[in-house]
């Protein structure tokens, strides 16, 4: 199956609840109506990742305009930044600077104050788009954020300062139960408003409670309370790592659960980093929470995204140098490995080695990341799909403007655990850039031949299948 490959569509007997027109005044989302994240009568259900904005203070127009065009096009249930949206290293933040995290230099208030004032004008640019359409959205963070001189975990708090922030305490979905990640990796829940208008209540349980996480939390639920705020439930967690289940349309079970992942950033003595021990017992534990599949999200690749490229010779067509301890061999997607359409711009930048893979081979299904701002593949390695997604934005390295992508990644409940995806790139939606800067860019390998799949966004027209049968 291509990355773009439609399946027949699903016919149901429940009415589809119809996307809003310029006079409803409703939410774009359909799980932002609901109050939860749940697939539709049409059986479908609907994520846009967006990676690597990786920009200062002032968002490029174009960057944008892609996130409007494919917000507009695919009309997403959520919408999932996986890290690396603030270029940390921008001149903008250069008096509060933090190359590493270990860095311990002291920062002038003053400065630190000021930076928050330029993250929260960022901030307020790139999510205003989700917001104006009613759009919920979840954020993890990369190698790049903490660098402006703000934790992970003072962003973590200024994001959800914005509307339709859904990490973890939020009031974006009321009814939505997200799974956090406490203390040395324990997993903690938080549920929406209840019925009796007390707004977010919280319980925080150790791996040895379990309640049902397919109950109906529904606007008649009533849920105890074990904590007197849902801070207190998070505050001794890790930013930006937490789940939050999918159910199906009559709220009886859930049908997979989104794992939103801080995939770490640098290590001691050069390299990139692993989830803390913390993330890792959070994605051990989570499986038995939700009680189905899950697909995680985060920025990082991970060192097994290279077991779907072919090692080739140096001089070979489109390859790429290997990252560290990969430099000695060249390499090219690997056909067998990776679905048609792809392109490998780079090599993987990922840790020298993680344990990350090994988690995820029980209760997981696949893997979703940014930070190569050239690769756009998708792949499958011992039945996990490793995805990896350009960069969107337009004030830092990528590949060419047209290739500047978002990913749609579409599930159906017939079969929720092989989803479709394409990416949305900025020629096809918008066209040519508004900026006439020069661009640094490469994408080594071919791009997809005419006919490879059908567009996910839009029936075939029926010229293209007449014309399709000649061909």
């Amino acid at each position: 199956m291509t990355e773009t490959q439609r399946t027949p569509e699903g016919m149901s007997s429940k009415p589809r609840i119809k996307p809003a027109d310029a006079e409803d005044g409703r939410p774009v989302s359909i799980s932002a109506r609901l109050g939860r994240l749940q697939f539709h009568y049409s059986g479908k259900f609907r994520v846009l990742q967006i990676a690597d904005i990786q920009d200062g203070p002032k968002v490029s127009k174009d960057t944008i305009t892609l996130i409007e065009a494919s917000l507009d096009a695919t009309r997403p249930d959520l919408v999932i930044f996986s890290g690396n949206q603030i270029a940390g290293y921008d001149p903008a933040f250069a008096d509060s600077f933090r190359k590493r995290r270990w860095c311990n230099e002291p920062i002038a208030e003053s400065a630190l104050n000021h930076t928050r004032a330029l993250v929260r004008k960022a901030i307020g640019q790139f999510t205003e788009p989700l917001a104006a359409r009613g759009i919920p959205w979840a954020v993890t963070y990369g190698n790049h954020d903490f660098q402006c001189g703000l934790s992970n975990a003072e962003l973590d708090g200024i994001y959800r300062e914005f509307p339709g922030c859904v990490n973890p305490p939020s009031e974006t979905l009321p009814n939505q139960i997200a799974y956090t990640c406490g203390a040395g990796g324990a997993v903690q829940t938080l549920s929406g408003a209840t019925g009796s208008g007390a707004g977010i209540t919280a319980k925080a349980d150790t791996l040895g409670v379990v309640d049902d996480a397919g109950a109906d939390a529904g606007a008649d639920a009533v849920v105890p309370s074990a904590v007197s705020s849902p801070a207190s439930a998070v505050g001794s967690g890790e930013p930006g790592t937490f789940a939050l289940p999918v159910m199906d349309v009559d709220h009886t079970r859930n049908v997979l659960g989104l794992v939103i992942l801080d995939s770490g950033d640098y290590v001691h003595g050069g390299g990139f980093g692993t989830p803390s021990p913390a993330a890792l017992a959070f994605l051990n534990a989570v499986p038995d929470r939700i009680g189905a599949k899950s697909m995680v999200f985060q920025h990082m690749p991970m060192p097994e995204y290279y077991n779907v490229l072919k090692p080739v010779a140096a001089n070979a067509a489109f390859a790429m140098q290997g990252y560290r301890s990969h430099a000695d061999t060249y390499y090219v997607l690997d056909e067998l490995q990776t679905q048609p359409g792809g392109y490998l711009g780079e090599g993987i930048s990922c840790p020298d080695t993680s344990d990350e893979f090994e988690l995820l081979r029980e209760g997981y299904f696949g893997v979703v990341a940014g930070h190569d701002h050239r690769n756009g593949f998708v792949g499958e390695h011992e039945g996990l799909l490793l995805i990896a997604t350009p960069t969107c934005g337009f004030n830092t390295y990528g590949p060419a403007p047209a290739k500047r992508a978002t990913r749609l990644i579409e599930f159906d409940i017939r079969h929720p655990y092989e989803p479709r995806t394409q990416l949305l790139e900025f020629g096809e939606l918008v066209g040519k850039p508004s900026s006439k800067r020069a661009y640094t860019y490469a994408v080594n390998q071919t791009a997809p031949g005419e006919g490879e799949g059908d567009d996910l966004l839009r029936k075939p027209s029926l010229w293209s299948q007449l014309s399709g049968l000649f061909r």
